[in-house]
Formats: C-alpha cells, sequence, structure tokens
C-alpha cells in the first residue's frame, strides 16, 4: 500500500485532472467517480476510484454503464483497492493500457514560439484538425466540443499551421499552481521537425503566465516517442494507472 501522502499526492492530481478533462456527467458512488460522456474517450467514461477503502461491489458499480448501453471500463489508480485487479480479472476482465502521471516543474523565462498559436476558445481550424487527427468519430463530435467548452479558463488551444494546413496541436489547461496538458498531436507529415517539443514549451510558457508552476500529464507507458522528450523536459513520473475492459 502507497503511503498516506503518497495518496495525498495522487489524490490531488487526479481530482485536476478529473476537472481539466471534463465529463459531460459523473457520480460519486461507494468511494468511486463513475465518469459519463457518451462513450466518448476511456478518461471520460470511466469507474475511478476515489480512496483505497472504496466498495469492490462491481456489478453495482458497473450497472450504471450497462444502464446506458455502454461497456463498463474501470481506470485503476493507486487510490483503487489492492484487490481490484484480481477480482476484475476473476470475472474475465482484461489489461488493455498502462499509462503514466508525470509531473515536472516549470522554469521562468520560457518564451512561447511564435510559429504556435494559443487560443483561449477552439478555433474552427482546432476543432476540424482535432476531429480529423485526434480522430474523432462522427457521432462523437458534439460531445467533445461540450466537454471542450466545459474545461474551466483558463485554458489554451495551441494550433501550428503551414500554409493553412495544421502541423501540431495540444491543450493546456491551468488550476492553481498546475497545468494540465492533453492531447498533444503532430501531424504525420510534420514529424521529426521539433513541434511537439515546440507547441508544449509554447503552453508552459503561456502557463507560467496564467500563474502555474507545475505542469502534469497523462501519457500511454507505451508511446516510445513522446516519452524521451518530457524526460528531458524534466517530467517525472508520479504514479500509474491501467484501463481494464470486460469482455467483448
Amino acid at each position: 500500500m502507497s503511503p498516506p501522502h503518497k495518496l495525498d499526492e495522487v489524490r490531488r492530481l487526479e481530482e485536476l485532472a478529473f476537472r481539466s478533462w471534463p465529463a459531460l456527467e459523473s457520480q460519486d458512488i461507494a468511494g468511486w467517480r463513475l465518469r459519463f460522456s457518451g462513450g466518448y474517450t476511456k478518461r471520460a467514461n470511466s469507474i475511478n476510484a476515489l480512496d483505497d477503502n472504496a466498495s469492490t461491489e462491481i456489478e453495482a458499480l458497473e450497472a450504471p454503464y450497462r444502464t446506458r448501453g455502454q461497456r463498463p471500463a474501470w481506470r485503476l489508480s493507486p487510490l483503487a483497492p489492492p484487490a481490484m485487479p484480481g477480482l476484475l480479472a476473476a470475472r474475465g476482465y482484461s489489461n488493455i493500457e498502462r499509462s503514466l502521471v508525470q509531473r515536472c516543474p516549470l522554469q521562468e523565462g520560457l518564451a512561447a514560439d511564435p510559429v504556435v498559436e494559443i487560443e483561449p476558445q477552439p478555433t474552427p481550424a482546432w476543432i476540424e484538425a482535432f476531429c480529423a487527427h485526434s480522430p474523432v468519430r462522427p457521432e462523437h463530435r458534439e460531445t467533445m466540443e461540450k466537454m471542450l467548452a466545459a474545461i474551466a479558463a483558463p485554458k489554451g488551444f495551441a494550433l501550428v499551421q503551414s500554409n493553412g494546413r495544421p502541423m501540431a496541436m495540444a491543450i493546456g489547461a491551468v488550476e492553481g499552481d498546475h497545468m494540465g496538458l492533453f492531447d498533444v498531436l503532430v501531424m504525420p507529415e510534420a514529424r521529426r521537425q521539433g513541434l511537439a517539443r515546440r507547441v508544449t514549451e509554447s503552453l508552459y510558457a503561456w502557463a507560467w503566465q496564467q500563474g502555474a508552476r507545475f505542469a502534469y500529464l497523462q501519457v500511454v507507458e507505451a508511446n516510445a516517442a513522446a516519452l524521451p522528450l518530457y524526460e528531458a523536459q524534466g517530467f517525472r513520473t508520479v504514479y500509474a494507472y491501467s484501463y481494464w475492459l470486460p469482455p467483448a
């Protein structure tokens, strides 16, 4: 079991991320937060522990998803009861993905790159690029736009374009002294040009001006392209979480 001070740190970052990538609907039940967003993204449609003493009554927590016709997805962080992986595995669940939550201190003196446009709301060009390259299925577009609108300000939507074509993009969401970094995308034809670094560092500079002194992100552990950049920028893993899905 993690020490109490570590769990407090995990709890704080979890709450920040819940608010910075908001679900359209949430329910807190028996020590878990159930998030619903019409099936758009695992993060916003998952069962998340709020305390390691949370209930292990799996069927009761799955029921609201099954009522909606959704496949239950469990997102197990260090806040989840230690027994949960074994209980889910016994029911045929599979661990499909492990992600890392990383954080780094921001440094004064970073300057935004002039090629990176940062807007307080997603522009039509940003929306079209995100839908094409995230990608976002047509039936999820309205949900996606509602979720982006629900992110509390200050928020920054970064975009790099060349001759009217999107090259790279990302989202920054500031709350207190932390900025959450989400959805860093570099289009295939623009890779290996340093655009991920330029976009992210521009958002760090923007976030510093908004009062943030730390940045955090969630990255799939197998993302070999992104991890070296984040390590070079000073990110270090605070904790990991895994998604568990039932048999199809």
